[in-house]
């Protein structure tokens, strides 16, 4: 059954709307038709070697703070593409995500696929997760990433519409299937290249590689050359 929005809440998500600028680069307005009508994202071409490190379905109670630590102890900042009902569970680990300057990005409030849904369906799945998120933070964002990268038709006109941009990956972890985290370092360091956006999960049911991986891939990738940056900062550099 879907939510209807009360009056309040209605008057936030708009507020949210209003407000984003205040909370995003001034570069994002720039890139969201840059490179073609749908505003699909898996890279940005860059000379000055920026990546993007993602994080996808938290917050989650242990690894979000984990991986905190670690992007702090290396100086990095990231994206993290909350699903609305954690960030609903777990507000203080969303505020913490925010308090840090990391990015935050829309990944649905129910980790729907977005390819079986209409415009409407849609909507209510990210302005609920975008109420959330301002409610917490006073943040808002126009990036979503479609869970399992499925989006449709109606998805792209409606980012067109709203003037949201989809994101997606060149560089999958695959660390939601429990891949090790030396094949992880492997995967990463032997194909990355400037302009890439990695996905990480900060959500992952049972234990997760991802902290381990990190604290090797990320020096190894300063080492390379690299700049490690959110997903606005690699969109908008030339």
């Amino acid at each position: 059954m879907t939510r209807a929005l009360k009056p309040a809440k209605t008057i936030s998500v708009i507020l949210a709307v209003l407000l984003v600028a205040l909370r995003i680069p001034a570069s994002a307005a720039q890139f969201i038709r840059s490179e073609g009508e749908e505003s699909v994202y898996s890279w940005h071409k860059n000379s000055s070697n920026k990546i993007a490190l993602t994080f996808d379905d938290g917050p989650h109670p242990r690894y979000t703070e984990e991986i905190l630590g670690i992007l702090d102890e290396f100086d990095v900042k990231a994206t993290f593409f909350v699903i609305g009902k954690n960030a609903e569970k777990y507000p203080d680990i969303l505020q913490h995500v925010i308090d840090l300057g990391h990015e935050i990005g829309n990944h649905t409030f129910s980790h729907a696929n977005l390819r079986a849904l209409n415009e409407k369906n849609i909507t209510e799945e990210l302005e609920r997760t975008q109420e959330i998120i301002y409610e917490t933070g006073e943040y808002g964002t126009k990036l979503i990433r479609p869970p399992e990268g499925k989006y449709s038709p109606a998805m792209t006109k409606l980012a067109e519409k709203m003037e949201y941009s989809i994101v997606l990956w060149t560089v999958d972890t695959r660390d939601w299937a429990h891949t090790p985290s030396d094949k992880i370092y492997d995967n990463v360091t032997k194909s990355i290249k400037s302009g890439d956006i990695i996905l990480f999960h900060d959500g992952i049911v049972g234990s997760s590689p991802t902290p381990e991986a990190l604290r090797r891939i990320i020096p190894e990738l300063k080492n390379m050359g690299f700049s490690l940056v959110t997903v606005s900062e690699l969109l908008g550099s030339s």
